[in-house]
């Protein structure tokens, strides 16, 4: 009860700023491609970046948009850049951001770029011309950016100045939004029933499996009036048409950091474990079924790393010199970019690459089939 009080002034905030959006009393707008927002909730862990990866293997997959121009909109959390910047795969973590220069590395066919005005990447990223001219693209390093065809706008949801044409919303399996608070008291960044405004809700980090039973139960907790496992299709109790899907994470073999990583280190009975993510329960499990984990290093989400971390880092080494060391994707963009990287380190540091897929070929099918025909509606689509 004392929370709810204490809360009251910043739920009433963020109704009443909903509120203003959804009557078109603060203006949204549309950039002029169409775009696809995933978005959450909460506060990080839901796993917006590898979602963000498997819609664009979606979209290059397909044949409408395989051979166009497809682009990635980033906050770029972190940075130390300014303003508009094209995300170069030879660029620095500290610059752009670790989740953009990830993206950027894995698809060197995708225009990666950062933000923090969405309104004004997304114009620079439909008309490249204005960044020779335009004065707050002044600082842009890199000005070669081809126009974009589609947009994929990373952690969008809550920058309600730009409307997305698609709106596809993470809930993390493990933190039912039903069940959570507002900041600070909890984990949730906006009201739970803003969730009735994705047009594709996904339940992400499920187990292999989850019945029949189960995954109506959820449907009901998002607000679904109906839902048909079948189609993972429901409507809310306005009647508007919803997709809700289930997804997983699954780990990729290790792949090194450096290029003077010795490959035998993956053979390694022990391993030393450092990350700065959100939630690295689900990585342990999986890493603890091939190794015996010696040491695990817990670092806040997007952290620096430092010398001084590098320092304690090697004396786990040290202490176990037979052992391979290991990290998460988004850690490995980060520790590049720490000077004096002991040689010993570079040689036996992997990262663990991520991967999220749905629990059934059906519900893959029913994802692409939905994504790709509601960017087909827009009507900007076409043009």
């Amino acid at each position: 009860m004392i929370d709810r009080i204490l809360l009251f002034p910043y739920t009433l905030t963020l109704a009443i700023r909903n509120a203003l959006y959804d009557k078109g009393i603060l203006k949204s707008q549309k950039a002029d491609v169409p775009t696809v927002c995933v978005g959450n909730i909460t506060v990080g862990g839901t796993g917006k970046t590898p979602h963000t990866e498997m819609i664009l293997r979606t979209l290059l997959r397909s044949d409408r948009w395989a051979y166009s121009n497809i682009a990635v909109l980033s906050r770029g959390y972190k940075r130390k850049s300014k303003g508009f910047q094209k995300v170069s795969r030879d660029g620095t973590a500290a610059t752009f951001g670790d989740e953009p220069l990830q993206i950027a590395k894995k698809f060197p066919s995708v225009t990666v770029a950062v933000d923090k005005d969405r309104v004004e990447g997304c114009h620079f990223l439909c008309n490249p011309e204005d960044l020779q001219t335009s004065k707050k693209a002044r600082k842009c390093a890199d000005k070669d950016v081809p126009k974009s065809d589609i947009i994929v706008l990373d952690d969008a949801f809550q920058y309600r100045k730009l409307k997305a044409d698609v709106n596809v919303i993470l809930v993390d399996y493990n933190r039912p939004i039903h069940k959570d608070k507002l900041l600070p008291f909890g984990q949730l960044r906006d009201l739970p029933r803003r969730i009735r405004q994705a047009d594709i809700v996904i339940v992400t980090k499920c187990p292999p499996y989850l019945d029949e039973w189960e995954k109506g139960k959820w449907a009901k907790y998002l607000g679904f009036s109906s839902y048909s496992t079948s189609t993972c299709k429901g409507k809310d109790d306005k009647g508007h048409e919803r997709t809700l899907l289930f997804s997983h994470i699954g780990y990729r073999p290790m792949k090194p950091v450096y290029e003077e990583a010795d490959q035998r280190f993956i053979y390694a009975k022990r391993l030393v474990l450092f990350s700065g993510i959100a939630k690295d329960g689900p990585l342990i499990n999986y890493l603890s079924d091939k190794y015996k984990l010696v040491k695990r290093m817990k670092f806040p989400d997007h952290h620096k790393y430092s010398y001084g971390d590098l320092k304690n880092i090697m004396r786990a080494v040290g202490a176990n010199p037979t052992a391979v060391v290991a990290t998460t994707e988004k850690d490995a963009q980060r520790i590049v970019d720490t000077k004096k990287v002991p040689g010993s380190l570079k040689e036996r540091l992997f990262q663990v690459p991520i991967e999220v897929s749905f629990l059934s070929p059906e519900e893959t099918a029913i994802f692409e089939e939905t994504l790709l025909e509601l960017i087909r509606k827009s009507s900007r689509a076409d043009n």
